[in-house]
């Protein structure tokens, strides 16, 4: 099938060779064509050019993109969206004093969830699941990571890596899968920590691993969860059974969980709402990525990601939703775009680079997905008709992707 678009008002993200990520001040060059066109066959990005040189024979479906622009869908390469039920109540809870630490103290947070999701049977789970998956790719993402870590119990945490492989089955985008059993530890195991690791790396791992559930292994290191001890022994053994590190760090304190990140050569470090200098220095030195979650700093109301920080050391950034039940109810991957530009300062080349490219960077497949790349996968989206790209981040309270191509065809 040859599907061919035509006067694009901009074609965004255009590298005719791509590198696996942008960082520093690159990440401000947004490579485009205006007035241009774009060819996509059998499932991949084919040719493109300027109109002035457009094909004009043997297309099965003709797209005309007059005043719109076109870029790749977004990566998200850090979400929770299996899980079941939701917190509305700790929404409340927090609007009225109560932190995310004393919620969690409390009995409430990651545990409330993984008490609903043990209890949740899985074909319900899958359902619920595909929902809010059906809804993010409707805003234009075309590529997911997925984490467990609400089931913290070997058949609940085996429960969601399998939902979460039944989606990739049945959806066209690439869905990438972590095990993150070491998200909390589970009221069962409250004042015997080592027995739940022990119980992660001696019985979850294998299990997973031998049903290969799993592509990352990733860890909650913060202090009152698993410190940097815990989560060197937990990255450890995952690569015992190829499971590639990525860590959750420095959401509330600077603890040396980057460093252990670096490490273990970990894909990603994601949260860094707080950020010492020494872990500048770390990032500097390695291939992990930064990656950014500005819609949990939104509803939790902690600080942002200092990104300009991070972009201005000549690091790359990579942002993404977390969307999860608790600290960021959202997959909405524009709003994070904005959330970028507007709280954390990037500019909108910079965000969209974050969410495209390095976000697929983030998620192991920015040969394939992230950029207009001959040979690349066709995952894109078409926006309404829009003055510019800028615009996009700037009327963030509208939701301005049109139309959505994934593997080339039309949803």
């Amino acid at each position: 099938m040859k599907v061919l678009l035509i006067n694009i008002k901009e074609l965004l993200q255009v590298r005719d060779e791509a590198p696996l990520m942008v960082a520093g001040a690159a990440m401000k060059t947004l490579p485009s064509l205006k007035n241009a066109w774009l060819l996509l066959e059998e499932g991949l990005i084919s040719d493109y050019g300027t109109m002035d040189s457009v094909p004009d024979v043997g297309f099965s479906k003709t797209i005309n993109c007059a005043g719109k622009i076109v870029l790749p869908t977004w990566c998200d390469s850090h979400t929770h969206i299996v899980y079941a039920g939701n917190r509305e109540q700790e929404f409340v809870d927090r609007i009225n004093g109560l932190t995310y630490q004393e919620i969690a103290e409390k009995g409430g947070g990651i545990l409330n969830s993984a008490t609903k999701l043990q209890e949740t049977p899985e074909d319900i789970l899958l359902k619920e699941s595909a929902q809010r998956l059906e809804e993010m790719i409707q805003m234009g993402t075309g590529a997911v990571e997925i984490k467990s870590g609400y089931g913290l119990t070997p058949e609940a945490e085996m429960k969601m890596l399998r939902v979460a492989k039944k989606l990739g089955e049945r959806y066209p985008i690439p869905i990438k899968t972590t095990f993150l059993g070491a998200h909390a530890v589970p009221l069962a195991y409250k004042n015997n920590k080592k027995g739940y690791i022990d119980l992660i790396c001696n019985e979850m791992l294998p299990k997973i691993a031998e049903e290969g559930l799993a592509n990352y292994i990733d860890v909650f290191c913060e202090e009152g969860y698993f410190s940097v001890a815990d989560t060197e022994r937990i990255l450890s053994e995952g690569k015992k059974y190829q499971l590639i590190p990525k860590i959750h760090v420095n959401q509330f304190n600077v603890i040396g969980g980057v460093a252990a990140g670096v490490k273990y050569n970990a894909l990603s470090v994601d949260h860094l709402e707080l950020l010492s200098d020494e872990d500048i220095a770390v990032l500097q030195s390695s291939h992990t990525m930064p990656v950014a979650l500005p819609a949990c700093s939104f509803f939790l109301s902690i600080p942002y990601t200092p990104g300009r920080k991070i972009i201005d050391a000549g690091l790359p950034l990579a942002v993404a939703t977390d969307f999860n039940p608790g600290s960021s109810p959202t997959g909405n991957m524009n709003f994070v775009v904005a959330a970028a530009c507007i709280k954390m300062k990037l500019t909108p080349e910079e965000a969209i680079n974050a969410a495209t490219l390095n976000g697929a960077y983030a998620m192991g497949i920015s040969e394939t997905h992230g950029s207009i790349t001959r040979g690349k996968v066709a995952n894109i989206m078409i926006t309404q008709e829009v003055p510019s790209y800028g615009f996009l981040p700037y009327s963030f309270g509208k939701h301005y992707i049109e139309q959505v191509i994934l593997n080339g065809k039309v949803l």
